[in-house]
């Protein structure tokens, strides 16, 4: 069985080559032709979760599971929060064929994939980031966001003033951006044209009545039901859109607390990415509309990156 590490994942899973990934997946997905369950998550105690997510790129295609853990104090420790396993099976015999490093996978898919929804949702001329966390997706989605639009300023914001400027300085250098430590997620927000909130928050950091018209908004950090990120008037005010509706409508959780208030009903989700994508589904109508976009993550978009690593030539 071949083994491929975080080095040379992190070396080949380039965001040039995994957001088409993502992409094809995102609307594979969409139109019924992938296989999932939905993940399988263990609370272990305070901030530390065991995750199983199986599943299959096609009835004939390449099949597998994610196994990992996500303790969340693991980044002030250097470490990533998300250590696990990839396992992957080839299609002809069923035979396991390669182990992969699920941590990196994560990191780079999920960047990815909300660059591929900025792409379908955000306004052409959209220049301005603002990312909410200091974490590894923190970078991730800088470099990810900045290949599908022309970004000029990035505003970062973080619990620790300190985390916030290296990371703006590490941005600045990498990218060569405009970097500003904001003090306050209000003050980070309301001139932004794009939001990433990329935290482990339990409750609220940021409240819809900050965003600007046409902002886009990914709200990524949640990834079960419980923590939220953003308060019940952001997602109201927002056309919403979501990586897996059936995903969102049982784990999203900030979804379901504007649901559970009795401020929205299962129809406020306009589609998948991958309906947008399609054509199925139509995306922003209009330069003043607010557009947020929910990520839980789904397996076929870990096992598409996973097998052309394993299959690919490059």
């Amino acid at each position: 069985m071949r083994h491929i590490d975080r080095d040379e994942i992190a070396r080949r899973l380039t965001y040039e080559r995994c957001i088409p990934i993502v992409r094809d997946a995102m609307i594979a997905f969409s139109m019924g032709e992938t296989k999932q369950l939905l993940r399988s998550i263990l609370p272990l105690s305070e901030g530390r979760l065991f995750g199983v997510m199986p599943g299959a790129l096609g009835a004939h295609e390449a099949f597998g599971a994610k196994v990992l853990s996500v303790f969340k104090d693991n980044a002030a420790k250097g470490k990533q929060s998300h250590q696990g396993v990839v396992l992957l099976f080839e299609p002809d015999g069923g035979e396991p064929v390669c182990l992969l490093h699920a941590g990196e996978i994560t990191a780079i898919r999920t960047g990815a994939a909300s660059a591929v929804a900025t792409d379908a949702l955000a306004r052409k001329d959209a220049k301005r980031l603002t990312i909410l966390g200091t974490g590894e997706q923190a970078i991730t989605h800088a470099r990810a966001i900045a290949e599908v639009r022309a970004i000029e300023t990035l505003v970062v914001w973080g619990r620790s003033p300190e985390r916030a400027q290296k990371l703006a300085d590490h941005v600045r250098g990498e990218l060569n951006l405009e970097t500003v430590v904001a003090p306050t997620t209000r003050v980070a927000v309301v001139d932004a044209d794009i939001v990433c909130t990329v935290t482990s928050a339990h409750e609220p950091i940021m409240e819809g009545k900050w965003l600007r018209p046409g902002a886009h908004i990914n709200i990524v950090g949640s990834s079960y039901a419980g923590p939220v990120e953003v308060d019940n008037d952001t997602v109201t005010r927002a056309r919403l859109f979501v990586d897996s509706r059936e995903g969102v409508i049982a784990q999203g959780a900030e979804f379901l607390n504007a649901k559970k208030a009795g401020l929205i009903s299962d129809d406020h989700i306009v589609g998948e990415i991958g309906e947008v994508l399609s054509g199925k589904v139509e995306g922003r109508r209009s330069p003043e509309e607010i557009t947020a976009y929910k990520s839980l993550g789904h397996i076929v978009q870990d096992l598409a990156s996973a097998w052309a690593l394993y299959a690919g030539d490059d």
